[in-house]
Parts: structure tokens; C-alpha cells; sequence
């Protein structure tokens, strides 16, 4: 004789947490680009990672969703051409003697003042 399934004894599932991840927009213009990528710390500056979309204007686009934090980023241009933002005056130098642009997301802890 067979015996009945038993049920599975129901979790009780913990609730979700709220994602602490901002989506944040990303554009560069460019008409003759036949390809262009976002790169930066936030993606071990990987060419492939990011690709953005372009629009019939020439205006390319893509949103990443990132943590609060400040992030140094460039664009790819035809997988050659490393670009700044130009949309962005926020910059940095790196280490080949050219700037990445920064970016800000979300709020960063008050840095502290010593006296």
C-alpha cells in the first residue's frame, strides 16, 4: 500500500531586503561611433561589460545599477579611442597621464574634520 505524500514543511521566508543600488544613466555623443562601452572602477574597466545603446540621433545610452559610493569611468570608442565624459567637468588624473571622469551615487558618509 502506498503512503500519502507529505507535505514540506513551509520556511517562513525572510523578508527582502531593500536594494541599496541606484540606477544611474550613463551618455556620450557620438554619430560615426559604430561602438562605445563604459568603463570603470566599477567593472575592472572590462571593454566588453558595458556596452551602451545608440540612439537615430547618435546619442548612446546605458543605465548601470550601482552602490553609493565615487566611481572613476571612461568610454570606449570603437574599442580604441578612451574618452572622458564631456558631460562631466568631475575628473581625476591616472596613472597614463590622462583623467577619468567621476561620478558620485547616492550619499557618501560626512568625511570628518580634524581640528
Amino acid at each position: 500500500m502506498k503512503q500519502p505524500a507529505r507535505k514540506k514543511a513551509s520556511s517562513p521566508r525572510s523578508p527582502r531586503r531593500p536594494s541599496t543600488k541606484h540606477s544611474v544613466s550613463f551618455e556620450y555623443f557620438d554619430p560615426s561611433a559604430t561602438v562605445v562601452t563604459l568603463v570603470g572602477d566599477f567593472n575592472q574597466w572590462n571593454q566588453k561589460a558595458r556596452p551602451l545603446k545608440r540612439d537615430a540621433g547618435g546619442l548612446w545610452k546605458v543605465t548601470v545599477r550601482l552602490e553609493a559610493g565615487a566611481y572613476q569611468y571612461k568610454f570606449v570608442v570603437n574599442g580604441e579611442r578612451w574618452e572622458e565624459d564631456p558631460l562631466n567637468l568631475h575628473r581625476v588624473l591616472n596613472e597614463h597621464g590622462t583623467f577619468n571622469s567621476i561620478r558620485k551615487v547616492g550619499s557618501l558618509p560626512a568625511e570628518k574634520h580634524e581640528p
